[in-house]
């Protein structure tokens, strides 16, 4: 009984594999949305390629509010760009949320595409180049990259010189029997 079970498992995970890529033909790829917005602070822009030149004009793109429902009462800009590429930007855009809308040249609408513009990031400082060491840093010195003389390192090496005789005499002293 167990084994007539996972034959019939088996040849329905094989039935259903074969059918896979049957059912994956037949749905039809999802179209572009035609347009790309994108927002920098108060600045939206949006970038297409569905448009064709007439006339020297490649259509205009339109920001509508939410309050707004046609193209005509958006802020409208011309689309500028080249065959492969048009756009189109807006800058002191107010937070909220917008909708973009391309119509090309010849009528046919790229695409709409909805829009939230957040409040501009407050302006932060940044960094000012330090000047380098001319050096380096000299690893193996602890990074350090200043030149100490001669007089400091001798200074240095009798101060821990002193602290490892005194740590020697306090210890020996330390096992030697308490005389009266």
């Amino acid at each position: 009984m167990r084994n007539s079970s996972s034959v019939l498992r088996s040849g329905l995970t094989v039935a259903a594999a074969a059918a896979l890529p049957l059912a994956l033909a037949s749905v039809p790829a999802v179209a572009d949305p035609g347009i790309s917005v994108r927002t920098t602070g108060s600045t939206v822009s949006v970038t297409t390629s569905s448009c064709t030149q007439i006339n020297g004009s490649w259509g205009s793109a339109s920001l509508l509010t939410s309050s707004q429902g046609s193209f005509a009462q958006g802020r409208q800009v011309t689309l500028s760009g080249t065959t492969t590429s048009q756009s189109a930007a807006w800058s002191g855009v107010s937070p909220g949320t917008y909708t973009v809308i391309v119509v090309c040249s010849d009528g046919t609408t790229a695409g709409t595409q909805s829009v939230v513009v957040s409040t501009a990031p407050s302006p932060s400082r940044t960094a000012s180049p330090s000047v380098s060491p001319s050096r380096g840093v000299m690893g193996g010195v602890g990074g350090s990259t200043t030149d100490y003389g001669t007089v400091t390192l001798v200074a240095g090496g009798t101060l821990v010189g002193a602290g490892l005789l005194g740590t020697a005499w306090y210890l020996r002293r330390r096992n030697k029997p308490y005389r009266l």
